[in-house]
């Protein structure tokens, strides 16, 4: 089937045409919020408030794909580099469509385009004689029989006062210096932990002081027309206090854009040479006539945002390589920098796991608009910010509930009483014997409002986002004491007239004030739009060329008298103590930690479940002859009989587990947990048994469906919130619990049918004892080996049908 796609937007001449970039996440792991806030919520912000301004805009982005990180995670996971990218492109555009992230084109680097365009760049500068040839001291494993690209390498950090002992060789994420791998002192490979040797290679450089006089030009002219935020400049300044010297564009990896060079034939280039670059693929992707967009400096303005770790990369490196072509390039105008977003009492840290992920937001009850806003307001422009739960409890309850959600509230249910209480859903008409000009509170109303939509577009133009959204909810408090002043609800009763021209105008203030947000929280305005039964299509705009600005300044003319409104409903609901209590404890700690504690907690439901059954002890039981012989409570009478019994008791038996062949009939998310789903599972009995998993975060749900699985059938049944779960699915986890895989019998494997362990003969217990810990004892030793099968010890779960594996994990921990 062919994806429908929109017409690709060209440059048009006499209009504004702005190209939005933000730096490319890399794919190999799922971004967290400091990520989504330095670079694509901030790019998304600026993009949706050109389209609003009437620019013609387009804002491109795109996963980074190749490099080091990304054959060390295959490596992780035991798959190929492409594997990899091609799943956690999915999860990234999975995070950023439910962020309401309005990217153009959001691509890959390891596309076609991308080595067409890294290619002929290189061949431009190569002729151009910017590059160098010269011979590399590399760290080279001995036990990998490779070298060890930057990545690859760790250790202590030789800045003095640093000396951070878990430094990449790449950059210290400590101090944020970049390094040479061989400048580490005690260097590690990351793969296999032992100590590299040095080893001589020969690659190719950028000459950046060459290019030096061209480089400073450029910044000089365009760090003034583009505004650069401080931060950037104080950065680029510092590379050329420094000195600049001459960059390696090789690397000794395969996974990567190859070098067109025949003694390099063997390389790839350095992630910071082509990743920039795939700005220009991505594009090339969205439309042939990308040229149009990246060689017309004189119609385009390239904005580019990012974190404050990637400046050099775009105000030093990517201007130098194009400039080294000497063809017309559109060269960054305008650069947006922020600052770090730390997490509670620590950072955000995508390598450790630690802070709230993509993902993780996604699975709260909190809507994507109060995400947004949230982040937004704490945005660091200038300086690390922090987030906090309480924070973002006190700003929704506060700025979004009681401020912003209760003006539009108060405004649009009063227009929605029936005649006689309010307008019966109609804006009302205002009488010839009043106007806005005429009385008080509304003109100074309508002063102060185009006072603030002339700042916030001010703020908008220099990318000042964190102000530009502070100005626009200034507007909600305005309508709020405006509310207030005019005590709209007397007026009703005693001057019909007035009260006309009071609701109209406040209406007017609710389509501007969704009209404003609209680059902030876009799903809080559709839904405003909504309400007020207005398209956004036709009416989202606030355009010079279409007089909207103009309009403003007469807000009781915004909405048609006659028009009727649609539905008015809360647009915000309260974060109570309890929830952000409940969060802050979920996402405590690293993802690992996590991971562990809800298990921990699982087994700790099961354990209460089990204590509030009371299980009946008979007096007497058979032996299995027919004859009658103590029970338990007749043996507790005496030791020499307990001791009996306690040797009769069975030795702990693999065979004691009642593992069966199931099939996923049916599989849906839990009601009251997010990260649970609720299985329906054929396990060969008359009835499907009801099982409850924890593997949201870890396989996509359409891959729960229809699916042979390893089922363990008698454990004890436990309640998890509020549903009974009657089985077990079994899973395989990797060391660290950040990969999940089920255990799959073979495909012809018969539903119902009982898993064996061939040598070890018995049958399994009706009911395992939680008391005993069989499960418990036995789990420990089930794993799956380098073969991916699925073993109790070293002896395989087998079916009449073969062995039972494993998709990609090796040495796991089966449970």
């Amino acid at each position: 089937m062919t994806e429908n796609r929109k017409v690709p937007k060209l440059p048009v001449e006499g209009k504004r045409n702005i190209l939005i970039t933000s730096a490319l996440p890399y794919v190999n792991n799922v971004p967290h919020l400091g990520n989504i806030i330095g670079c694509v919520l901030s790019a998304d912000v600026f993009a949706r408030y050109c389209r609003l301004r009437g620019y013609n805009a387009i804002y491109i982005c795109g996963t980074d794909e190749y490099g080091t990180a990304t054959e060390t995670k295959a490596l992780e996971e035991n798959c190929s580099p492409k594997e990899i990218c091609d799943k956690y492109h999915v999860i990234h555009k999975e995070v950023y469509d439910w962020f309401d992230i309005s990217f153009d084109e959001f691509g890959r680097t390891s596309s076609p385009e991308q080595t067409e365009v890294c290619q002929a760049i290189f061949k431009k500068i190569h002729e151009n004689n910017w590059l160098s040839e010269d011979t590399l001291q590399q760290l080279y494993c001995d036990t990998c029989k490779k070298f060890l690209a930057d990545r690859l390498v760790e250790g202590t950090c030789p800045i003095p006062g640093c000396e951070y002992d878990s430094a990449r060789g790449d950059q210290c994420e400590k101090c944020g210096n970049l390094l040479n791998p061989t400048e580490l002192k005690i260097p590690r490979c990351k793969v296999c932990r032992n100590s590299p040797r040095i080893c001589d290679t020969d690659h190719l450089f950028l000459e950046l002081p060459l290019l030096k006089d061209k480089l400073e030009k450029y910044i000089n002219e365009m760090s003034v027309a583009g505004s650069w935020s401080q931060n950037a400049i104080q950065t680029t300044n510092s590379w050329f206090k420094m000195g600049l010297k001459k960059r390696c564009i090789t690397r000794d990896l395969k996974w990567g854009v190859p070098v067109p060079h025949e003694k390099y034939s063997d390389k790839v280039f350095y992630v910071w040479f082509d990743a920039p670059i795939g700005y220009i693929s991505i594009t090339a992707s969205y439309t042939r006539d990308w040229e149009k967009w990246w060689k017309n400096p004189e119609n385009v303005e390239l904005f580019q945002f990012m974190g404050k770790d990637n400046v050099p990369f775009h105000t030093v490196m990517f201007p130098s390589t194009l400039l080294g072509t000497d063809q017309n390039w559109t060269l960054m105008k305008t650069i947006s920098v922020t600052e770090y977003l730390n997490y509670e009492a620590g950072k955000f840290s995508k390598s450790k796991g630690i802070g709230v992920f993509g993902n993780d937001a996604k699975d709260t009850t909190i809507p994507v608009e109060v995400w947004r806003y949230y982040l937004l307001t704490n945005r660091p422009e200038v300086s690390d910010t922090l987030f906090t739960w309480s924070d973002l409890q006190a700003k929704l309850n506060t700025e979004l509930l009681n401020n912003l959600g209760n003006f539009v509230n108060r405004v649009l249910s009063f227009i929605a009483k029936p005649e006689g209480q309010g307008y019966d859903s109609i804006i009302p008409t205002v009488p010839d014997d009043v106007s806005g000009d005429s009385h008080d509170p509304t003109k100074k109303l309508a002063s102060k409002v185009a006072a603030y939509l002339e700042q916030y577009i001010e703020a908008m133009e220099k990318v000042k986002l964190k102000q530009g959204l502070k100005i626009a909810m200034s507007i909600s408090g305005e309508g709020n004491a405006y509310l207030q002043e005019t005590e709209f609800w007397r007026l009703y009763k005693q001057n019909q007239s007035l009260c006309s021209l009071v609701m109209k105008t406040a209406a007017g203030i609710v389509y501007l004030l969704a009209c404003l947000l609209e680059p902030f929280m876009p799903s809080f305005s559709l839904e405003v739009f909504k309400q007020l039964n207005l398209s956004t299509e036709t009416h989202l705009s606030l355009s010079d060329d279409k007089g909207d600005v103009d309009r403003v300044r007469r807000p009781w003319d915004l909405l048609s008298a006659g028009h009727k409104i649609g539905t008015p409903k809360p647009l915000f609901r309260e974060l109570k103590d309890e929830e952000v209590e409940f969060y802050r404890k979920k996402f405590e700690g690293s993802q690992a930690d996590r991971v562990l504690r809800a298990e921990a907690e699982a087994a700790e439901n099961v354990a209460a479940q089990l204590k509030k059954t009371k299980v009946s002890v008979p007096l007497f039981a058979t032996d299995g002859t027919g004859k009658k012989k103590p029970g338990a409570k007749s043996a507790a009478k005496s030791s020499n009989e307990a001791k009996n019994k306690s040797a009769a008791e069975p030795d702990i038996s693999i065979t004691r587990l009642d593992i069966r062949v199931g099939l996923i009939k049916k599989a849906e998310k839990h009601p009251d947990a997010d990260s649970l789903y609720v299985e329906e599972i054929d396990v060969g009995e008359e009835q499907t048994r009801t099982v409850v998993s924890g593997l949201v975060k870890y396989i996509p749900l359409d891959e729960m469906q229809n699916r042979k699985v390893c089922v363990l059938c008698n454990l004890k049944p436990a309640s998890m919130r509020g549903i009974k779960s009657q089985a077990m699915v079994l899973a395989a986890s990797n060391d660290d619990h950040t990969k999940v895989e089920l255990v799959e019998p073979p495909s012809s494997a018969s539903v119902g049918e009982r898993i064996t362990f061939p040598g070890h003969e018995g049958s399994p217990d009706e009911l395992l004892n939680p008391k005993k810990k069989v499960w418990e004892t036995l789990q420990v030793d089930l794993h799956s080996n380098e073969k991916l099968e699925a073993c109790y010890k070293n002896i395989p779960l087998t079916t009449s049908a073969g062995i039972c594996t494993v998709s990609s994990i090796s040495n796991g921990s089966i449970r």
